[in-house]
């Protein structure tokens, strides 16, 4: 049973999720992990450095990005911003233009004529698209395209009247982006998508700007005949229509009218036409609801949120490390605070498991991704951070490098014991006098999101600004 589930639907789920930032009872943490290598040997992770994995979708994933998640950090409402694919306007591109009703089709007596302007099934799925992003950051919908001729003159300009530059385009002016939204969302392949009031406010709902031709047909009478009444469900729509050589020429808007969500036009019924050898085809092109303008999110697709997060040197007191690298982003919703089931809030959080060595003896110098064993648990972590100031070295347990590697216990993830030597792979020790747990709990929340990166190497002095698109 032939069945779709709409634009729309991705639209509604793009605006609950961006909507639901703004909740009390929501909160939304970036995190990053996996400080160790990607190796095409290790179990249920494969790839490379160069070449990471992608990420599956099962239980064992989603539970393994705790065990090497190294700290998290709430996304705001602030953070975040509906957006769409970048269409930088580009001399000599030809854009598709604006239309109702791309798919459908219509079978005659003499042939089936399909609409063709766009090559994707939707008004969003062309590789052209029908809206772009000027020099000056505007954002324009194509209204007609010159009969797909490639255009040549960048659009300008920000009147609520349509524009029709000299190479016969007609554009739309939409929004224009603000400072914050180029430094903060603005990328090579995204850009965000808002409503600009005042084109809001101008907006005309069911106006009827624009015919397409789908067949001048023949054999009619020379001739322009004005003030050509358009038939449908709203008022007012007038065309203009000339005829040259027995065939339709033009069709062009003198009143738009309103409250139009059908319309025809019908060339055979104007007054002293005459009877046509064959009959023509022109199509009123309805606009969205609302009219053009009225919901740019909506009319220009925008069922992608992008989130973007500044990670500052060791935001968070210490909570996000420096002088290590990381592989893994990825957004956890309503992870509980350690130990609770209380849904954290706080701005920061750390996932790292911790020791603190005693002053004395003297500890040894750990090395970051070196291997750790405890002398008395055989416990086994991984070096994240080593704090020699303080004697805090930071550490995680995953299945590859946190379990006992012989005996009764083999495989097993012990925890590592108070008083209890710890050793690296470098031979350094030291003497643990108190263990520190995550801030985060293992395994809370869900994790909603996650990519694969090749290695992020942080430093004291540079701040990360983590972009992550979620398209719906």
């Amino acid at each position: 049973m032939p069945a779709i589930v709409t634009n729309k639907f991705r639209l509604n789920n793009a605006e609950q999720f961006y909507e639901s930032f703004a909740e009390a009872s929501t909160s939304y943490y970036l995190f990053v992990g996996r400080p160790q290598p990607w190796t095409s040997t290790t179990p249920y992770g494969g790839g490379t450095d160069s070449a990471p994995p992608t990420p599956l979708d099962n239980v064992d994933d989603e539970f393994m990005y705790f065990r090497d998640m190294q700290a998290a950090k709430r996304i705001a409402s602030s953070d975040i911003q509906y957006a769409i694919p970048r269409h930088t306007w580009t001399t000599g591109t030809a854009y598709d233009y604006y239309r109702g009703d791309y798919g459908a089709q219509w079978s005659t007596t003499t042939s089936d004529i399909v609409k063709t302007e766009n090559d994707g099934t939707n008004l969003w799925a062309s590789t052209t698209l029908f809206y772009v992003i000027s020099s000056l950051n505007n954002v324009y919908k194509c209204m007609w395209n010159n009969a797909g001729a490639a255009s040549t003159v960048e659009p300008t300009g920000t009147s609520n009247s349509e524009l029709t530059t000299a190479d016969s385009y007609v554009w739309k002016y939409m929004y224009t982006l603000t400072t914050a939204q180029v430094a903060d969302f603005l990328t090579a392949d995204f850009m965000p998508v808002a409503t600009n009031s005042t084109v809001s406010a101008a907006a005309v709902d069911g106006a009827i700007r624009h015919y397409k031709i789908e067949r001048a047909g023949s054999g009619y009478t020379n001739n322009t005949y004005t003030t050509i009444a358009v038939n449908g469900d709203g008022a007012s729509a007038e065309v203009t229509v000339v005829v040259s050589g027995g065939a339709v020429d033009s069709v062009t808007s003198t009143t738009a009218g309103t409250g139009y969500t059908f319309a025809t036009c019908d060339i055979d019924a104007i007054s002293g036409i005459g009877t046509p050898t064959t009959s023509a085809i022109v199509t009123p092109i309805i606009g969205p609801k609302g009219g053009h303008g009225f919901n740019a999110v909506n009319e220009l697709g925008g069922f992608y949120v992008m989130t973007n997060t500044s990670i500052a040197s060791t935001e968070g007191s210490g909570d996000f490390v420096v002088d290590q690298d990381f592989r893994r982003v990825g957004i956890v919703l309503n992870p509980y605070n350690y130990g609770t089931t209380t849904v954290a809030t706080a701005s920061t959080l750390s996932a790292l498991k911790s020791m603190t060595f005693a002053a004395s003896p003297t500890p040894g110098t750990f090395v970051h991704d070196e291997i750790i064993t405890g002398g008395t648990s055989d416990a086994k972590g991984k070096v994240v951070h080593w704090d020699s100031t303080n004697r805090v070295l930071k550490y995680i347990q995953t299945q590859w490098t946190g379990v006992e590697t012989a005996g009764a216990d083999k495989n097993k993830l012990t925890a590592f014991a108070v008083s209890e030597v710890v050793t690296g792979a470098g031979a350094a020790t030291g003497t643990i006098s108190a263990l520190t747990n995550p801030e985060i709990d293992y395994y809370s929340g869900n994790a909603i999101y996650a990519e694969d990166r090749s290695p992020i190497t942080r430093a004291t002095d540079q701040t990360e600004n983590v972009k992550l698109i979620v398209e719906f």
